[in-house]
């Protein structure tokens, strides 16, 4: 079991290798440059294990398009990152879409719309 210090460097090694790979080595057009960036990296920790996630921009059309892309890098993602990281293992690599900056923007609009009707219609206190 490695300890958090090193599951925490070996996360952030992994983000910045994966975020370089997206920008401009992996070159499945679905993956389009630019439409997918890494917002975090969770390690397991026996650092076996990958979860990289994903924010998408575009619609769900092509936010379903670009993870199937990136399904289908794993084995070159994976590859890379054992060539490039000085490990024993190379972990697996899961990719998963991050949905939590458009959940926060439906906040913030949500949060808006209210404030917006308490200026439009105050409250009467009695």
């Amino acid at each position: 079991m490695a300890n958090s210090r090193r599951v925490a460097r070996v996360a952030a090694l992994i983000k910045r290798e994966v975020s370089q790979m997206l920008l401009s080595e992996i070159k499945d057009d679905r993956v389009g440059a630019g439409m997918a960036s890494v917002t975090e990296v969770d390690v397991s920790g026996d650092l076996q294990h990958a979860k990289i996630f994903v924010s998408i921009y575009g619609n769900e059309e092509a936010k379903m398009e670009t993870m199937a892309g990136l399904e289908s890098s794993v084995n070159y993602v994976r590859r890379e990152l054992g060539s490039r990281m000085q490990l024993r293992r190379t972990p697996t690599v899961k990719f998963i879409e991050d949905r939590s900056l458009e959940r926060g923007d439906n906040m913030l609009n949500l949060l808006n719309k209210i404030s917006q009707e308490r200026k439009e219609k105050p409250e009467t206190v009695e």
